[in-house]
Order: structure tokens, then C-alpha cells, then sequence
């Protein structure tokens, strides 16, 4: 059932069905209230019957029809297939996580499904000794993971004072998409994760690390426990005392790196861009005064065409 409710600024249709009168009452009255309209005079034409709850409201005000354009101002086809990229990315993203969590339990079930039959098929000492025994295997491999864990936080901290400076620049956030950031966030995460096992850890600082990129990486498990050193300020700001050691890698550079120098700091850019901006970290370094080199990568990896070296 649809109805019309007129007031001097505006004009609400309401469709409502059942007990449509005491309902209709309890709904202008929220809408005079959302509204701040006046009380409204009521016109009520039957026209048609309907199951669900529709409002309309048009504004006859003249400040009202200058805002409602730009309200109702359309998206562009770019924009639209943008955001139908976005959604068709994130469905897939949804989808594929669906089906690993599908899978592990499924693997799960499975497994102890079979220890429930092999358990069925011993005896009252048999069992009782194989579960010991798998008891003790599980003690075992958690003292050995405890082990490494501890002697790789040793290293980690011997890292601290010995270790080869590494920087990460994160201060291009602003020029990557929500995608691209995931990308350089889940990179970072396999840095710190490699270091960790390396027999010879470098210290890794993060700079630059704050807004939309800091927002990102506590997203992380874990990172605050994370053996970096987080900066908020930029790596000349940190490491203004050490300026002459910094030295920004970067493949536009005419000086190729063979040997690693133990007081050098050694800057990556925290970058992900398909190309996109050319000799960003180059340009940065000069108006810097940063001195610059790039890795032989060409000398033992055959590139197509960009020695840029990238993943994910």
C-alpha cells in the first residue's frame, strides 16, 4: 500500500502493508524527526500493495536542489570498472581463502580419522605405548623449535651491534593503491622472516613507518615483537649523524655494487609500482646528497628488459 505525505518542504512516499495505519503514524513521526519536518498533512490514495518498506524524500527548497545533484552525481566508466576490478580481486582473494581453510580441514579430519583407526586396531599396552611415544616426539620437536628460536633471537641481537645496515624506505605510500601496499607489507613480512633464519642477520630499520603503511604493518602478527628498527622519521633524520654512509640502491645508478662495505648503510626503496615511476628513488637520492649504487643483477640473472629485481 503507498501513500503520500506532504509538508511544506518536502514530499515522502511511504509504501507499507498489514496494519498500515498505526505503522504509517510511527513512521512519520521518525521521519519528522530525522527530517525536522513539520507535522504533515496526509493524502492517502491506495495504489498499490507491496511487502516491503520503501521512502523517497524530495526536497522542493532551493538550497536542497542545488546539494541533491551533487549527491546523486554518477560515477565515471573508469571508475566503475575500477571498483569492479577491486570487487571481482577481493571476491577471489575471499574465495581462495576459503578453499585453504576448506582444505586444512579436511587434511585434519583426515589425519585424525586415521590415528582413531590405527589407535582401534592395537591393543590396551600397544596403544598406551605408541601414544607415549608420539607424546615424546612432540616434546622433542618443540624443545628443537624452542632452541632455534632462541639462538636466532641471539643472532638477532648480535645483528644489532655488528650487523650490516639495511634500511627499508617506506615514504612512498602515497603513490601506491591498497593492493600495492598489501604487496610491499607482505614483502617486508619475507624479509624479516629470511633474516631471522640467516646465519649472518642484518639490522634492518624500517623508516618513514606511519600513517596508511604503519596502519598496515600492525596488522601483522606479531610485529611489535618484530627485531627491526621502526622509525616514524625518515632515514635522514634517524641516521643524520651517518650521512655520509648512506648509500640508496637503486637501478638507475652507474655504480655497480661487488662488495658489501661493513660501515655502509644500505637504502632499499619501499616501493611497489610496476614501473610505473621511473627514477623516483635516483632523483630522490641526488636532491638528497646521497650517494647511490645499483646490484650486478644483470652480471648473473638474465633480465627481458629492466634490471629491476621484484616479487609478489
Amino acid at each position: 500500500m503507498v501513500c503520500w505525505c506532504r509538508s511544506s518542504s518536502s514530499f515522502v512516499r511511504v509504501a507499507y502493508c498489514g496494519n498500515w495505519q498505526s505503522s504509517l503514524r510511527r513512521r512519520l513521526l521518525h521521519l519528522r524527526l530525522k527530517l525536522s519536518l513539520p507535522s504533515p498533512h496526509l493524502l492517502l490514495p491506495f495504489i498499490t500493495r507491496t511487502n516491503s518498506l520503501q521512502i523517497k524524500t524530495t526536497m522542493d527548497s532551493p538550497q536542497n536542489d542545488q546539494i541533491a545533484p551533487a549527491a546523486a552525481q554518477p560515477m565515471s566508466k573508469n571508475a566503475q570498472k575500477r571498483l569492479l576490478k577491486q570487487q571481482r580481486y577481493e571476491a577471489k582473494i575471499a574465495e581462495k581463502k576459503a578453499q585453504m581453510r576448506e582444505h586444512k580441514r579436511t587434511e585434519v579430519e583426515l589425519k585424525q580419522k586415521e590415528w582413531q583407526e590405527k589407535l582401534a586396531n592395537l591393543d590396551e599396552e600397544e596403544r598406551e605405548k605408541l601414544i607415549e611415544t608420539r607424546k615424546a616426539l612432540r616434546r622433542e620437536r618443540m624443545e628443537k623449535r624452542l632452541a632455534m628460536k632462541g639462538k636466532s633471537t641471539e643472532r638477532l641481537q648480535e645483528a644489532r651491534i655488528n650487523g650490516q645496515n639495511v634500511v627499508i624506505d617506506l615514504e612512498f605510500a602515497h603513490l601506491m593503491t591498497s593492493k600495492e601496499l598489501k604487496s610491499l607489507v607482505k614483502q617486508v613480512t619475507y624479509c624479516y622472516a629470511i633474516n631471522r633464519r640467516c646465519a649472518l642477520p642484518a639490522r634492518i630499520w624500517l623508516t618513514g613507518c606511519n600513517g596508511e603503511m604503519q596502519n598496515h604493518l600492525m596488522r601483522i602478527p606479531g610485529y611489535d615483537q618484530w627485531f627491526f628498527e621502526k622509525e616514524e622519521r625518515s632515514y635522514v633524520e634517524a641516521l643524520q649523524d651517518q650521512k655520509e654512509n648512506l648509500v640508496y640502491l637503486t637501478a638507475d645508478s652507474e655504480n655497480v655494487l661487488d662488495e658489501l662495505d661493513p660501515k655502509s648503510i644500505y637504502i632499499i626503496g619501499g616501493l611497489v609500482d610496476r614501473n610505473r615511476c621511473k627514477g623516483i628513488t635516483m632523483n630522490k637520492a641526488k636532491e638528497q646528497g646521497i650517494k647511490t649504487a645499483k646490484l650486478p643483477i644483470g652480471a648473473y640473472m638474465k633480465m627481458s628488459s629492466s634490471q629491476v629485481c621484484s616479487s609478489y
